[in-house]
């Protein structure tokens, strides 16, 4: 996938749990998980706003488009 998640970075960076990050935003332990991970294949605004705030981040800092045809012609 293009799009790879940064948020295992950021919480580290903000010093925070999984826990204490899925209370603020009030999202399921499991579908963070799988926001952190990189498994998910979409993301509501509004939770990506909610972690932006939670994490005193932009979108930019969580998320990161990286071209995978480039990255393979210059391998």
């Amino acid at each position: 996938m293009s799009i790879i998640v940064n948020l295992d970075v950021m919480m580290a960076k903000r010093k925070i749990s999984l826990n204490e990050l899925s209370e603020r935003v009030d999202l399921t332990l499991s579908n963070l998980s799988i926001l952190k991970t990189g498994k998910a294949k979409a993301i509501r605004f509004s939770t990506l706003e909610a972690i932006c705030e939670a994490l005193d981040c932009q979108p930019g800092d969580i998320l990161e488009f990286v071209n995978e045809q480039k990255r393979t012609t210059e391998s």
